[in-house]
């Protein structure tokens, strides 16, 4: 059950965001270990955002996942969104942060919960 929410400043008419959100998708199901069906990916464009002082193309990022989440884990999926913002959105790799949340099941609901 893993949600990316990603938020940016840049516009994102005229952008395939599909691409975007289906290499997202299959980024995060692999590199947490969860079936792409149980991924969920939110993609907000034109978000009144600094980074840095700057209203320089920038985004932020938060990954909820039950489990599959580690240093390691976390190091690659940040370095792997940045790299799709960057060739998509043209965001700057060091304008981008992305945060990480492992919880409990019991925090969701999903279907019959």
């Amino acid at each position: 059950m893993p949600c990316l929410n990603l938020s940016t400043n840049v516009s994102l008419e005229g952008v395939d965001t599909s691409s975007i959100l289906s290499e997202a998708t299959s980024i995060v199901a692999k590199l947490v270990g969860k079936p792409e069906s149980y991924v969920m990916v939110v993609l907000k464009g034109s978000v009144p955002m600094s980074f840095g002082g700057t209203e320089q193309p920038a985004a932020y990022g938060e990954l909820v996942s039950i489990g599959g989440l580690n240093p390691d884990v976390n190091k690659k999926l940040s370095a792997a969104i940045a790299s799709i913002l960057e060739t998509k959105l043209s965001v700057p790799k060091s304008r981008y942060f992305l945060k990480f949340y492992d919880t409990k099941a019991s925090l969701f609901g999903f279907q019959s919960f």
